[in-house]
């Protein structure tokens, strides 16, 4: 897909916050600094769009971005950071959960887990869950540009085995500096909400 425009609609903490127009969405999970602003960033042709925190964890809301009018990419705050309250954390994972579980516009999840290292405890838990809650799930493996393609099978394999994914249940290779993946992706997203 070729984006033009693009625009941060809402940070929400609660649903009343939510965009109310219907349109589909399509939401990005992962650890905090696994990638998911560069994925966005390049999604979406720009720079710095979609911002790093530069405290993992830091943010704490669902950041809505409007895709050409057409679709929004739901930035989900990243798990697994250790500066965050329990307290904090389980008020938060109660917000992502509710939305995850309980929004007929959210028509897929992206889950981003590092390339470059086996899942962790918190992706293979992700998995799990988005898995037995049957929500459509692409797990896209970041940062493959640091490996030689050589090894491109082996961290496929090494990360299917982990998150224990069934036979065809689909996986994208990305790198945000190769923008390897790109197309794959925005396939992916295109077959979830119908955008083109």
């Amino acid at each position: 897909m070729d984006v033009n425009q693009v625009e941060l609609t809402i940070s929400a903490v609660q649903e009343d916050q939510y965009p109310t127009d219907q349109q589909p969405e399509i939401a990005l999970v992962g650890r905090s600094n696994v990638g998911k602003s560069s994925l966005t960033n390049v999604l979406i042709n720009r720079k710095n769009f979609a911002h790093t925190s530069s405290q993992p964890g830091k943010t704490q809301t669902l950041n809505f971005y409007h895709v050409e009018e057409a679709l929004y990419f739901v930035d989900v705050p990243g798990y697994g950071y250790a500066k965050v309250s329990k307290k904090q954390r389980e008020k938060f994972g109660k917000m992502i959960e509710h939305y995850l579980t309980n929004r007929d516009q959210l028509k897929g999840v992206i889950e981003l887990v590092d390339g470059r290292h086996v899942p962790t405890d918190d992706d293979i838990a992700m998995y799990q869950w988005l898995t037995y809650y049957q929500v459509p799930t692409l797990v896209v493996a970041t940062k493959v540009d640091k490996l030689k393609p050589s090894q491109y099978n082996r961290i496929e394999k090494q990360v299917r085995q982990a998150l224990g994914m069934q036979a065809g249940a689909p996986l994208i290779l990305f790198s945000a500096q190769t923008r390897l993946g790109k197309e794959q992706v925005w396939d992916w997203i295109s077959q979830q909400t119908g955008v083109k």
